[in-house]
């Protein structure tokens, strides 16, 4: 568990998956991305999907869902998916929760590695909330570019993750920063998408921020020039990074990284020689 102040931040690995080096470092040459992330015999390299269960006093409050259990075998094959910690529901359990616990999701985004888990099918077949109790929230320009995807953002928007939620008011739409609930800001980090969020927290003095996708692995947020194949405005991530690389040493905050298998949380310190890089806080998954 991560203590920020008075929040108790448990990171949940709700799945893994292999993927092409062309998306997860774009144009960085693969002499210099593969020692540090080795490609597999097929050529591939892990992404994690950690999620966060967040709780603030008497609240539970979910970071982001995965992909969630409304895959298909063909896709789950394509994308070599596996959860060596079982699923959402499992994690819950570890901490002595159900679905039916969960007060609050934030949606950092709307692919669908971090919001397939928003809904499920019940025992009729029918698209339902995943957490019945819970409010979700999410950027409003968002769920608006999910709604009106093109070719190339269209295999990842996919509306049974987040349609009947938006309809059914279950889930709430904001406009720009917002403090989501007291001491838990989403912050607009844009270039992965233009209304991407990374999601900030601040109790007694302390901050952490999920960074999510404005750096899906650590090296990404180390680097400036380095970003996945994914990020819609690169350009714009690139500046988004700026700023946030300055505010992680101003403040000495925790990072929490989305996709990283080997420094999936850690501080951005700069060495005696004045280096910059993060230094991994090794701590497990629920």
């Amino acid at each position: 568990m991560l203590q920020v102040g008075d929040f108790r931040i448990h990171m949940i690995n709700e799945s893994v998956i292999k993927v092409d080096p062309g998306g997860a470092f774009g144009l960085v040459p693969r002499v210099l991305w593969s020692p540090l992330m080795p490609p597999d015999e097929n050529h591939l390299v892990p992404m994690i999907h950690n999620c966060l269960l967040v709780q603030a006093g008497d609240r539970n409050i979910l970071v982001d869902t995965g992909h969630g259990d409304k895959l298909g075998d063909k896709q789950k094959r394509f994308m070599a998916l596996q959860r060596p910690y079982g699923t959402m529901t499992d994690a819950l359990a570890r901490l002595g929760l159900t679905a039916n616990d969960i007060h609050l999701v934030i949606d950092t985004h709307l692919h669908g590695d971090h919001a397939g888990g928003n809904t499920r099918y019940d025992e009729s077949g029918k698209i339902v909330a995943a957490f019945p109790n819970a409010e979700y929230v999410v950027q409003r320009r968002e769920y608006e570019d999910a709604m009106k995807p093109n070719e190339r953002t269209r295999a990842t928007y996919l509306p049974v993750n987040y349609q009947p939620l938006v309809e059914s008011g279950q889930m709430r739409l904001l406009d720009g920063d917002t403090e989501v609930v007291s001491g838990i800001f989403g912050h607009v980090t844009p270039g992965h998408t233009p209304a991407h969020m990374s999601i900030r927290f601040e109790s007694n003095g302390e901050q952490a921020l999920f960074v999510c996708d404005m750096a899906s692995y650590a090296i990404h947020f180390e680097r400036l020039g380095w970003m996945t194949g994914y990020d819609v405005e690169p350009l714009v991530t690139l500046e988004t990074k700026r700023y946030w690389q300055q505010w992680a040493l101003e403040t000495g905050a925790l990072l929490i990284f989305a996709h990283d298998p080997q420094r999936a949380a850690g501080h951005y310190m700069k060495d005696a020689d004045g280096k910059a890089s993060v230094i991994p806080v090794n701590e497990p998954f629920v």
